[in-house]
């Protein structure tokens, strides 16, 4: 690959970071648009659901496809085709007349998230090659992640009032065109040294597992928790469990590289993903409702209401990362969580009349929670990894991200269910935060545990797995890695 001036690569950058801006924003974006969507498109509570969750759900279903797809066909290649699928599902969001057509169009935009994301960190990761240059420009990556999910409720909320709900897809299209023109002329090609096998298998089980169980959460208020639909969508989705993870166990590229779940501060940092995004997703889904609906706020209303919780995301997310690298995840970590699981506990006493800077005030402590959680999730999952299983972790980290996402929306719209208004709907929505709570003494729990010396031993074990691959060898067999562990030792 030819060497790239320092402007071009700023400019690589710049083309990077627009990606993900676009495609995290719509993850939140979309949430103050929920009451219009509801009244333009008569759409239920489920449809609703539906609006969120098709993004997320696919976001989180083909994130690791993506990447080793990438890794093998080119990565400028896969990221201008992200680009050309996203905005197409952007510009179908804004024309659809009924929710079946919003809900579909808006798996259209993740298919093309799904090409964006990952596959930016690859590219940013080629195109800075000196260590400090790469680490700061990853840094910068990712800090667009926080401040896109919380600025999205803003300007969302700006742009339905101004414009109209539709406008919040239409905004996305000028600037994949130009991206995508960008991208065209200054984003060198690459691909990986040695790419991943496609695993059609691995895939499908994932899809299954993920589909089951996010429909099952939605669909029960409909069916019923008991009746033969949901338990059947149960069974399917523990079935693709049981049989992804032996299937995965014995392949020699999996998709889902299991072994790396031998290190206690990686798995540990995507369950606390998927905890800190499932408790984000809930909030931002509830709280949006509670503004319009029980509060009488319009859209921009409520986007303004949230903007202390993004401008401590963005206040604390570089200080944070900053923090991490000085003295490590674990004081972070603890701060995150306990903070959400006081954010969670004191969202109990919110009521219809409740004074509007207390609700304000409780808010602030998600923006603590999801303005010191990134830096130390992403360095807990790293931690101790070869470089040739970084992209993985962090791929699997923001796989445990969506799927949060997810799961937090669907849990949440399951909980308050068709209730609207008034005190019924806070009543109803009490549930919430007794998981948020729960959800942030998990993340408290794990930050201890993930950051102790007996965990980074166990990560440094995990790794010794992968140290082949980093001299070019395939990985161990799965079947033989503790025995080839011991013999390098």
């Amino acid at each position: 690959m030819t060497e790239l001036s320092s402007r071009q690569r700023s400019l690589v950058l710049a083309i990077c970071c627009a990606s993900m801006i676009v495609v995290v924003m719509d993850i939140s974006i979309v949430n103050t648009a929920l009451p219009t969507i509801h009244r333009s498109l008569d759409a239920s509570v489920t449809g609703l659901q539906w609006t969120v969750d098709a993004y997320t759900l696919v976001l989180a279903s083909f994130l690791l496809l993506a990447g080793s797809t990438a890794d093998r066909v080119g990565r400028k290649r896969v990221f201008q085709i992200g680009l050309v699928a996203f905005g197409l599902g952007s510009l179908l969001c804004g024309l659809a007349s009924n929710t079946e057509w919003l809900i579909a169009a808006r798996a259209i935009q993740a298919v093309g998230g799904t090409m964006l994301n990952p596959v930016a960190m690859a590219i940013i990761a080629t195109t800075f090659t000196v260590p400090a240059e790469r680490a700061k420009a990853i840094g910068v990556f990712g800090s667009m992640s926080g401040l896109s999910l919380a600025l999205g409720p803003i300007l969302g909320g700006a742009l339905v009032d101004a414009f109209g709900w539709r406008s919040i897809f239409w905004i996305n299209v000028p600037i994949v065109i130009i991206a995508a023109v960008l991208t065209t002329l200054y984003v060198p090609e690459s691909r990986a040294p040695r790419a991943r096998r496609f695993d059609p298998v691995g895939q499908l089980l994932v899809v299954l597992v993920l589909g089951g169980v996010v429909y099952a959460i939605i669909e029960a208020n409909r069916y019923g928790w008991t009746s033969p639909e949901i338990l059947v969508l149960l069974a399917v989705a523990a079935l693709s469990a049981a049989v992804l993870i032996a299937y995965e166990s014995r392949r020699t590229d999996p998709l889902l590289e299991l072994r790396l779940f031998r290190s206690v501060p990686f798995s540990s940092a995507i369950l606390m993903a998927l905890f800190a995004l499932c408790a984000f997703g809930a909030f931002l889904f509830v709280t949006t409702l509670y503004l319009q609906n029980v509060r009488g706020m319009s859209a921009l209303q409520a986007g303004l209401s949230l903007l202390p919780v993004g401008a401590l995301i963005a206040l604390l997310s570089p200080y944070t990362g900053k923090l991490v690298g000085a003295r490590g995840p674990r004081l972070p970590l603890v701060v995150s969580g306990t903070a959400l699981a006081a954010g969670g506990v004191l969202s109990l006493l919110i009521e219809p009349a409740t004074p509007l800077v207390l609700v304000l005030a409780i808010y602030l402590l998600f923006g603590v929670f999801q303005g010191t959680i990134n830096p130390p999730i992403t360095n807990t999952a790293v931690s101790g990894m070869p470089r040739s299983m970084a992209g993985v972790a962090t791929s699997l980290a923001s796989a445990g991200r969506q799927t949060g996402t997810t799961l937090g929306v669907a849990i949440a719209g399951a909980i308050v269910g068709s209730v609207s208004g008034g005190t019924a709907f806070t009543d109803s929505e009490r549930g919430v935060w007794w998981m948020v709570a729960g959800l942030g003494a998990g993340i408290l729990l794990l930050g201890l545990i993930s950051t102790g010396a007996w965990a980074k031993g166990t990560a440094a074990r995990a790794a010794e797995l992968f140290e082949e691959v980093d001299r070019g060898a395939p990985a161990p067999d799965p079947g033989r890695g503790t025995q080839v562990a011991g013999e390098r030792r």
